[in-house]
């Protein structure tokens, strides 16, 4: 291809990808990503008090971190997670049960600080309001209940537009588990949301965990910074390759938490199925992936990633709106090839019933059932 040729098709990308993601309204990207430790990693590395270093969240690999706790008497354990909240909470490998309580502490601590902000009478309206806000959105989270108990959490860090995951059902007892990532406009706000309930990870987390009787423990995880609107940052990878990355890290975190012989399977929804691609989950990380409403992986088939991990493509129902993303991947645009196609190499699973680009997780459709039984490893 000539230099000219190969100018005039980056152009034709750039402008179809503009014109579909337009129609949903363009963005202007520039999202910054959250990444690095957890807040309050510093004063954690410096704790003296029990008497043995502290993993560093920078460096310590999960499986470190998991038999740092094993060592740790249960007071022990119980002292670290309430003088640092926020950074057991986050710590991929702590015990999940003490990941729980410390991000419960967390919220409700970060609500108080919110409250005092809101409170302020030195800060512009504005940001009373925002704080108000946020006062409010934790509140929701300290109050809500999930289908069996408590609301229980595995992240939260209230940095940037910030980030949580839910567990439904147990994931020290459960015999499988499942991980949803999500797309575009997912945060701390739109987390949940009644007025599109599938179209978010607590949505489809609680759909699938309530399709597979509880047989499989499953997590929300809205654990890395989104695309906004349907722009730049949606039609290129920056933000999918730092989410692969943390993305990665929770799996490793999994592994060591959960039961061993059956890793977590991986659900990835619009703009989260690059996240997964660019993760390449490995056998030891993942029992396997499925994808729905997907716009490409950032890879060319599936033999570009892991051999030992299956990789089911959800069929895009006629009403989703990404059957119009070219699916080309040229000069940072766009996602690479269709993973629907039968060329791509995915294992196909059905959508029938489904409608629109955040209804593959409705009760009664083909596609549901068929995450249930790929989840619980039929």
């Amino acid at each position: 291809m000539t230099r000219n040729r190969m100018a005039r098709t980056a152009a034709a990308v750039a402008l179809a990808l503009a014109a579909v993601l337009g129609a949903g309204g363009w963005a202007a990207g520039g999202e910054r990503p959250v990444t690095g430790p957890p807040p309050g990693t510093a004063a954690w590395v410096a704790d003296t008090a029990p008497g043995v270093p502290l993993p560093d969240p920078a460096t310590a690999t999960p499986a470190e971190v998991a038999a740092f706790f094993a060592a740790l008497p249960p007071a022990a354990r119980e002292d670290l997670a309430v003088r640092h909240p926020l950074v057991v909470g986050n710590l991929d490998g702590a015990p999940v049960e003490l990941r729980h309580r410390a991000n419960a502490r967390a919220v409700a601590e970060e609500r108080e600080r919110a409250l005092a902000r809101a409170a302020d009478p030195a800060l512009p309206a504005r940001d009373r309001a925002a704080a108000r806000e946020r006062a409010e959105r934790y509140r929701t989270l300290l109050d809500g209940a999930a289908p069996d108990g408590p609301r229980r959490f595995l992240a939260f860090d209230p940095r940037g537009r910030g980030q949580v995951a839910e567990v439904f059902g147990d994931l020290a007892t459960a015999r499988r588990t499942a991980v949803v990532v999500p797309g575009s406009d997912i945060d701390l706000r739109t987390f949940d949301r009644a007025g599109d309930p599938y179209g978010t990870p607590v949505g489809m987390a609680r759909a699938l965990y309530e399709a597979t009787g509880g047989g499989a423990a499953v997590v929300a995880w809205a654990g890395y910074t989104t695309p906004v609107g349907l722009g730049p940052d949606a039609a290129t990878e920056t933000l999918a390759e730092a989410g692969a990355e943390r993305l990665a890290r929770l799996l490793d975190g999994l592994a060591v938490s959960t039961r061993p012989d059956a890793p977590a399977t991986v659900f990835c929804h619009s703009y989260g199925s690059v996240v997964c691609g660019l993760a390449r989950p490995t056998p030891r990380q993942s029992s396997g992936v499925v994808v729905l409403g997907s716009p490409g992986l950032g890879v060319g088939s599936a033999g570009d990633l892991d051999p030992g991990v299956p990789l089911w493509a959800t069929a895009r129902n006629g009403s989703d709106w990404i059957g119009n993303v070219p699916n080309v991947r040229l000069f940072g645009l766009g996602h690479g090839a269709d993973p629907t196609g039968p060329a791509f190499g995915a294992r196909p699973l059905p959508s029938t019933g489904s409608h629109g680009h955040t209804g593959y997780f409705a009760p009664g459709t083909a596609s549901l059932a068929a995450f249930a039984d790929v989840a619980l490893g039929r």
